[in-house]
């Protein structure tokens, strides 16, 4: 398991660069990760990720239709603020696992 160093702390992430333990995750975390793929975080951003993050706790499934249907952003709210893959790049910022939905 690869160790990649990400806002000053050492974490463990997969080929693909997902966190492998979401207990490693903190907020300076998610903002390196998120700029390196080119977006700047919002209090809404964190909406999200929160919510992803609670529903993979509760080991949920991550869809895009189940986030749109959150009611904490809609389908088109979340490829606003994730584009280009918004359950990939979202699931990468939040510190999960890459959802089994994602290609």
């Amino acid at each position: 398991m690869p160790v990649k160093t990400i806002a000053g702390k050492e974490v463990n992430v997969s080929e693909d660069g997902y966190l492998e333990d979401m207990n490693q995750w903190n907020e300076d975390i998610a903002k390196e990760i998120a700029s390196e793929i080119g977006i700047e975080l919002t209090p809404k951003h964190f909406e999200v990720i929160n919510y992803l993050r609670e529903k993979t706790a509760a080991k949920e499934a991550l869809t895009i239709r189940g986030v749109g249907k959150s009611g904490v952003v809609d389908i088109k709210g979340l490829y606003k603020l994730f584009p280009k893959g918004p359950l990939k790049f979202s699931s990468k910022i939040a510190g999960i696992p890459k959802p089994t939905s994602c290609i």
